[in-house]
């Protein structure tokens, strides 16, 4: 009789029971309200932000598509079973059961607007990685001559997702493509069933790093993570999957202690530099991960190993990271970027960002920093890792909107501190998760 009086309590929604909570909820909401308020204004004004639905660059149009069902069925049946599936599931099959269920919900907001406008076709434009595919016919020729075509008036210059990142994500497309596995439809899948690999990756690095009971807080999250809506699908998606999982294996690697986990995870980290250039701020969660196995700091050895030879081997194939990075600072202020009003966008960003993790992560972002004074547990540092990396990001002023988008391996650590919300509260926090990607799914349509 307890246990089904614990359970039925467990399943009711009600109004966050903390005080400051509330508050947190209230000053989320009006920072995205306020962000969509003054950027609509400044359109009127003609001093336009740059992006259609100004915190979030997509075009206002609301809209329902055969994925609209069973979108608000996996939602209804992670808040229904859930929270205690995830407390008394066997471990492996409690990860099986949350990467399973977060591509079925990352595939079901996806097709809100379709099969080809929600996923076989958003990778084919001429914006984005696979219209250079076709292209590239040597590979060692291509790395030689990458930073050559970064710039817009370069000759012969890459589309824009290439010109703007290294040249990681154009080498992983045309990999698929040589495995006879080309088109969107492909691409589209590596990037939402490595995107949910993150969703394991998180949960395995708070369990490796000692708090398991969090790991299972966090899952339910995880899986309903609003990011999902650009997970699915986008390129930044996958980088959130492998940047994870390059975490994970750190944290794996400091605490068992497995030497080739660490070179794994450190090469890891460094690919992540050659698939974004802004993806050299996973330092910071790195750095919560290292400061959580202080004693085992000599074995970074390892982890550094694994980084030297991937930045060894992409060197000598012909590209300089260094020489990459500051062309594309110069090749961001000669498109959209320029247009696009830093005083506005240096907190608009951080709307953004609430809309892609969820208004629970303004809670757990903001009981992680209070936690922090009295205790450093694996939650509360990984989850001010990943806030203090956006933070970076944002004032270097290289993120100017999408940042619901280029953000995601940051923003998937915020639900790492899921146990700190107050168990009463989860229900009804995952209900505003999982309502924030249906209502942004079926109000805009997301672009990229």
């Amino acid at each position: 009789m307890r246990a089904v009086a614990r359970l039925t309590t467990r399943s009711r929604l009600s109004w966050p029971s903390s005080r400051a909570d509330r508050r947190t909820l209230v000053a989320a909401l009006g920072l995205v309200a306020v962000a969509i308020l003054v950027g609509a204004a400044l359109g009127w004004i003609d001093h336009p932000v740059r992006a259609p639905a100004a915190p979030l660059f997509a075009h206002v149009l609301p809209h329902a598509g055969p994925g609209t069902p069973f979108a608000v069925l996996i939602a209804w049946a992670v808040l229904r079973w859930g929270p205690e599936l995830a407390e008394r599931l066997p471990w492996r099959r409690l990860l099986t059961a949350a990467w399973l269920t977060a591509v079925a919900w990352t595939f079901a907001l996806a097709l809100v607007d379709g099969w080809q406008r929600g996923v076989a076709g958003r990778l084919t434009t001429r914006f984005e990685y696979l219209s250079e595919v076709p292209g590239v016919t040597d590979v060692p020729a291509m790395l030689r001559g990458f930073t050559s075509r970064i710039l817009l008036h370069s000759v012969d210059n890459w589309a824009e997702h290439v010109s703007g990142h290294p040249p990681g994500p154009l080498l992983v497309f045309v990999a698929l493509d040589r495995l006879g596995l080309g088109g969107g439809g492909w691409a589209a899948l590596l990037c939402v069933l490595a995107g949910a690999g993150a969703v394991v990756a998180v949960a395995v690095t708070l369990r490796a790093l000692g708090d398991e009971e969090a790991a299972r807080a966090a899952i339910p999250f995880l899986v309903l993570f609003p990011g999902a809506v650009w997970i699915g699908v986008s390129a930044d998606g996958m980088f959130a999957g492998v940047a994870a999982g390059a975490l994970a294996l750190l944290a794996i690697g400091l605490s068992r202690p497995s030497r080739w986990c660490l070179v794994a995870g450190g090469a890891g980290l460094a690919a992540c530099a050659y698939l974004s250039y802004g993806l050299v701020l996973l330092a910071l969660p790195a750095a919560a991960v290292i400061v959580l196995r202080l004693r085992r700091f000599p074995l970074l050895a390892w982890a550094g190993l694994g980084a030297g030879v991937v930045v060894t081997v992409m060197t000598l194939l012909g590209f300089n990271w260094w020489d990459g990075y500051q062309l594309v600072q110069q090749r961001y202020y000669q498109g959209l970027a320029s247009a696009r009003p830093y005083a506005y966008w240096v907190w608009a960003n951080l709307a953004a960002l609430t809309i892609c993790a969820g208004p629970a992560a303004a809670i757990m972002l903001r009981r992680a920093a209070a936690a922090v004074v009295t205790t450093r547990t694996p939650a509360v540092l990984l989850c001010l890792g990943a806030a203090a990396a956006v933070v970076a990001a944002d004032l270097s002023g290289l993120s100017k909107a999408e940042t619901e988008r280029i953000w995601l391996p940051f923003a998937i650590w915020l639900p790492a501190a899921a146990a700190l919300v107050p168990s009463r509260d989860r229900r009804g926090w995952l209900l505003a998760q999982a309502g924030t990607a249906l209502l942004v799914n079926h109000l805009v349509l997301t672009s990229w």
